[in-house]
């Protein structure tokens, strides 16, 4: 399958290329930078807002890993989403967009994490921005739209080759944690291209530290 990374040279799109290439697909990496070099794949040199439909023809599914850190920038998440949206509608090309964990429910009522008390509110602003990205998608019947909701502590850390799936509620690991490496969430993302669990529809990863 042809798969296109969008934001390959970040750290889930470089851990997604990575794990693309070890289950052998075949990868397009979408980058802004100039700079970004990688003899292993395919690379186009765009910014998000400048693909076209044409662009993102003939590929399987399309991996978005963008990511905005800083208030100025929180609104392109909801940008990016529709922006993908309108080009991929009506096509079967898949559209995962990694988004955050800040939706994800904690009981029975709808909480979400980003509703709790104790949420840290430096925090906050990328969990509203990401959100966005999430109800941009949630609902549509028109995109085969998934939307993966990492776990709360998203780190860098080793590749276990082993992970557990939850749905729309935060899940915890054997240490009561809520936490994933980037590796093992590249690992679950490309695993879910095959088994084609979550075809519109959420679903988030936790692992154990190694």
């Amino acid at each position: 399958m042809k798969i296109a990374i969008i934001g390959a040279n970040g750290k889930s799109g470089t851990n997604l290329v990575n794990e693309a290439l070890r289950q052998d697909y075949d990868v397009t990496a979408i980058v802004r930078n100039k700079e970004y070099k990688n003899d292993n794949v395919k690379v186009i040199y765009k910014d998000i807002f400048d693909l076209t439909k044409s662009d993102l023809a003939g590929f399987g599914a399309v991996i978005s890993a963008f990511a905005a850190w800083t208030p100025e920038t929180f609104p392109l998440h909801k940008k990016v989403a529709a922006h993908l949206v309108n080009l991929l509608e009506g096509t079967s090309t898949r559209l995962i967009v990694v988004g955050g964990a800040g939706t994800l429910f904690v009981d029975d009522n709808g909480t979400m994490v980003m509703d709790t008390p104790d949420f840290p509110a430096a925090y906050m602003g990328v969990a509203k921005a990401t959100a966005e990205s999430y109800f941009e998608l949630k609902g549509r019947s028109d995109l085969l739209w998934t939307y993966v909701s990492p776990a709360g502590n998203y780190a860098n850390g080793a590749r276990t080759g082993k992970y557990v799936l939850g749905g729309d509620n935060l899940i915890l690991n054997s240490k009561n944690e809520s936490y994933i490496s980037y590796a093992d969430l590249a690992l679950a993302i490309i695993d879910e291209l095959k088994n084609k669990k979550f075809i519109q529809k959420r679903f988030t990863v936790v692992g154990e530290r190694a």
